[in-house]
């Protein structure tokens, strides 16, 4: 049995990684923000505990995670969008957010607290830099296409 202490820290902690990344996509004006994915990181930790007091089956965490990972990759599915007109896709960084923030949950939930604390660093820093860096490569692979930018 998980004692309450325990419990509480597992939810707190998923909830505040979940809001961490979701702030990142909110400032971002992304469709997804703070609620969304703190709400994602704490289902997912919350099931994963359900899951282990429950004890169903020889590995409770098997079916529990086929969950996460299906419903939340539909979730993430509702956020993509593609734009014909311009031949983009957009939204594909807020699903992938969606869907690590749900393995993120499920960590606290599981109470693996290193891979989640490294995750949760590794997945701020390419949410914050990936984008610039992104954009800086595509300008130094492709300045013709810069100039064209900037003439529109």
């Amino acid at each position: 049995m998980i004692e309450l202490p325990d419990i509480i820290l597992r939810l707190s902690a998923a909830t505040l990684i979940g809001s961490v990344i979701g702030l990142n996509r909110n400032m971002h004006h992304k469709p997804t923000g703070l609620r969304t994915l703190a709400l994602v990181a704490l289902g997912s930790a919350l099931s994963v505990l359900v899951a282990t007091e429950a004890g169903t089956g020889a590995n409770p965490a098997s079916p529990v995670l086929q969950g996460i990972v299906t419903g939340v990759g539909f979730l993430g599915a509702g956020v993509i969008m593609h734009d014909d007109s311009a031949s983009k896709v957009h939204g594909l960084t807020t699903a992938a957010a969606i869907w690590v923030t749900a393995t993120l949950g499920a960590s606290c939930g599981f109470g693996f607290w290193r891979p989640a604390l490294v995750s949760t660093i590794l997945t701020a820093l390419i949410l914050i830099f990936g984008g610039g860096l992104e954009k800086a490569i595509h300008r130094r692979l492709h300045p013709e296409r810069d100039d064209e930018d900037q003439q529109k």
